[in-house]
């Protein structure tokens, strides 16, 4: 049986970075997967949350589900603290897991940079929980964006590890399944930087609820340069912004970037992103209106959330019973 596991943090703001990147993708694996979709927010944790906002931002990520196409019919949701396998389960691959291991994890160098003393343990070891959520589950494939296949390649080494220490083949080796044009969708201010809530402008992302007006507005201001789209992939380089831009046209129209980039070629960036705007507009309007109605009808969403998580809890349980005998604990 091949089974899809895979989550977003429940951080606010949710943009077409989550979208394109994950979201969009994971609607057509319900076709031929098992999908398991969860709501990580212990995950968030590792940067500091407002519990007031935190309840809130994960009902937010539920309603993008489903809005954009996950079947909560097919589909297990639920958010990642509701099913307590997935803590405890970390901690036992903990003990298993090298600290040479975590010390090549880049991103967490990325996040903590000079205040790596300071950084928290929970960012440090983020890559561990990852790879329980996924294993809680016995997940054969994981979609991810390229900031985290690294993590998922540390995730098959602990199950392989976990495998050769018990001498079991208990633990299938998640493959990463990577999709799309915009797999790491950038900042719409500075073409360096990943597309991400976090940043102070508003304008550098797009809301998966913002309005009509808004999602021209932040088209129109996207940085560019001043020279004509180009005709080949090399032509880009040096030119991040206009890469990014082609790249989320490319997606959302399901188009490979070389093709996309000989139908511009030549074009100034008026015309380009009069095209950009009625692209993105198309396809995320529908989903847009479709968050703002699931959210008025807030026991709807936890109603989903209570049945996916009585679902998942009854898979992960059943392989944690199974990995405490493996490893002699008493059940």
């Amino acid at each position: 049986m091949n089974r899809i596991f895979s989550g977003v943090q429940p951080s606010g703001n949710l943009h077409i970075g989550n979208y394109l990147g994950a979201i969009k993708n994971w609607v057509s694996l319900q076709k031929s997967f098992e999908c398991i979709f969860c709501i990580v927010d212990l995950h968030a944790l590792t940067v500091k949350q407002n519990p007031k906002e935190l309840p809130k931002n994960t009902l937010e990520v539920t309603a993008a589900y489903i809005a954009s196409g996950i079947d909560p019919e097919k589909t297990l949701i639920f958010n990642q603290s509701a099913v307590s396998v997935h803590a405890e389960l970390t901690w036992i691959l903990s003990c298993i897991t090298p600290l040479g291991w975590l010390n090549r994890m880049t991103q967490f160098k990325e996040k903590a940079g000079k205040k790596k003393e300071s950084a928290v343990l929970g960012l440090y070891s983020y890559p561990v929980l990852m790879a329980a959520d996924v294993l809680a589950y016995k997940a054969t494939h994981v979609p991810v964006g390229e900031d985290q296949k690294q993590h998922l390649e540390l995730a098959r080494d602990i199950a392989g590890s976990f495998n050769r220490i018990y001498n079991t083949n208990f633990f299938p080796l998640p493959e990463p399944q990577i999709f799309g044009e915009a797999t790491r969708v950038m900042s719409l201010r500075d073409g360096m930087k990943k597309m991400s809530k976090s940043e102070e402008s508003d304008f550098s992302r797009i809301n998966m609820t913002d309005t009509k007006d808004l999602i021209v507005k932040k088209i129109q201001k996207a940085k560019t340069d001043t020279g004509v789209l180009p005709s080949k992939k090399e032509d880009l380089k040096n030119r991040p912004e206009v890469e990014n831009l082609l790249g989320i046209y490319a997606a959302f129209n399901d188009k490979k970037l070389n093709l996309v980039m000989e139908e511009m070629a030549g074009k100034n960036f008026v015309e380009f992103k009069k095209l950009l705007t009625e692209t993105v507009l198309e396809k995320m309007e529908p989903v847009s209106k479709k968050i703002n109605e699931l959210l008025n009808n807030i026991d709807y969403l936890k109603k989903i959330l209570d049945i996916g998580k009585e679902k998942a809890h009854q898979i992960a349980f059943n392989h944690l019973k199974e990995i405490k005998k493996i490893v002699g604990l008493l059940n």
